[in-house]
């Protein structure tokens, strides 16, 4: 065993095998997990002993889904504030999406820039996804070679006008390049013309919101996804699904052998179209939360394995962009710092453990990116750790976060859940609500964390 310079020990340690008590062996050279050994185990000369008591240790978490918005629209986000509350919230990995930016992810000169923008503000290990947009299919190849873990694109209007949608043609077109190349594309989900179809009318009242956004927009654009992928035998992976109803036909497909992954996010899992308060935009996203009904099925999606993984889909925005007006405020929910508490206060209420909430929200997102070293507490890993207090609670105070602009769905909600310490390769970066100075890499696609 390779020299030990620290040993973190808990009476519940979250494994692939299970919750156990362990103590875990980290190596000062590299940051990485030596071993996982007995609880009792004699701590080596030399090593510092980190007991966590009954604090439940977790794999670091994964967020493959972060609009952090550097730069050229940092009054939204950037990468210090967003970085701070990822690790404020048990994050030791993000993936950067590729709009919001300017400019965009979508050349290798463009990467170039985002790397120097983040290299000195990232607090947690830092990669990119690439976009596919209209006119970058001779940019695609080189965007992978340099690193980024796959491609975005939307099927739908994105927002941005750096960053339109792929029509139908478009799609097949970059879905066989990138497909051709072994790459990954992940998709915004939602049919343009069943959402042009739907009634459009602003105002304060959520449900018109939501009648404007209809579920068989997000089913529509799903199947198309599905048979583009069928026919090209191409790897997708649906991104923040909130229709329930598109459920049957991504197990269907799952099924036949489709290459299909799928992911949900915190708010769709903890909050209702029933609780959204007129004008409220701070629960505005696309595609939005939808009933409680729907909320209880996506759950047994998670359980029987049709969705894969929970990723924030952070997308933040400046407070006078969240205007009362539901058709004009800006859509994306803030919620970097809190994924995991919400996700937990809803998963111990539905029978679940923090082994599912493991899986979900940082094995089978590293296993997404392809991120062989982080993902799980096992020898061979980096030593990327979030330890959590399970029973304890806390109100949600927008002025405690750390992302840039307080503006939450969360605000006043009670939480289980407390994040004690964040550590990173074996160092902390979080404790008790502060945070250490900037300690991330930028990580690649093929780079060392992908093993």
């Amino acid at each position: 065993m390779a020299e030990v310079s620290l040993v973190l020990r808990s009476t519940r340690v979250v494994t692939p095998d299970g919750i156990r008590p362990a103590s875990i062996a980290v190596t000062g050279a590299d940051g990485r997990i030596a071993a996982v050994l007995p609880y009792d185990s004699e701590v080596p000369p030399g090593a510092h002993l980190e007991d966590t008591g009954d604090d439940v240790v977790l794999p670091g978490l994964v967020d493959t889904h972060v609009h952090v918005n550097d730069p050229g629209r940092t009054a939204w986000e950037g990468f210090w504030t967003a970085t701070r509350a990822a690790a404020a919230g048990g994050i030791t990995t993000l993936i950067d999406m590729p709009l919001n930016s300017l400019p965009p992810t979508t050349t290798a000169a463009n990467l170039r820039v985002k790397r120097e923008v983040a290299g000195p503000k990232a607090h947690v290990d830092t990669g990119f996804w690439g976009g596919a947009i209209p006119g970058n299919l001779k940019d695609l190849r080189p965007l992978y070679d340099a690193g980024v873990f796959g491609f975005k694109c939307f099927l739908s209007p994105s927002g941005v006008e750096e960053f339109p949608e792929l029509d139908h043609e478009q799609l097949g077109r970059s879905l066989a390049e990138i497909t051709g190349f072994g790459g990954l594309l992940i998709v915004h989900a939602e049919d343009p013309h069943t959402l042009a179809a739907a009634p459009q009318r602003g105002g304060r009242d959520y449900a018109g919101f939501l009648a404007s956004r209809p579920r068989a927009a997000e089913n529509a654009a799903i199947t198309r996804l599905i048979a583009e992928a069928r026919r090209l035998g191409a790897r997708v992976h649906v991104l923040h699904l909130s229709s329930s109803d598109a459920l049957p036909l991504i197990a269907a497909a799952k099924r036949e052998g489709v290459r299909i992954t799928v992911e949900t996010c915190p708010h769709f899992l903890t909050l209702t179209a029933e609780e959204v308060p007129d004008g409220a935009t701070e629960f505005k996203c696309c595609p939005p939360i939808r009933e409680a009904a729907n909320q209880d099925a996506l759950w047994q999606g998670l359980a029987d394995g049709t969705i894969d993984c929970v990723v924030s889909d952070h997308s933040p925005c400046t407070t006078d962009l969240k205007t009362p007006d539901f058709a004009t405020a800006w859509g994306g929910i803030s919620s970097l710092q809190l994924g995991l508490p919400a996700v937990w206060t809803q998963a111990r209420r539905r029978g679940h453990t923090l082994a599912d909430v493991a899986r979900w929200m940082s094995t089978a997102p590293a296993a997404l990116a392809g991120l062989t070293r982080k993902g799980a507490v096992e020898a061979g890993r980096d030593a990327d750790f979030a330890v959590v207090a399970p029973d304890a609670s806390f109100t949600v105070d927008p002025a405690a976060l750390q992302h840039r602009n307080h503006v939450t769905a969360y605000a006043g909600k009670t939480l289980h859940g407390v994040v004690r310490s964040t550590w990173l390769r074996g160092e902390r970066i979080a404790h008790e609500g502060t945070l250490a100075e900037p300690a991330g890499r930028l990580i690649e696609r093929n780079g060392p964390s992908a093993g």
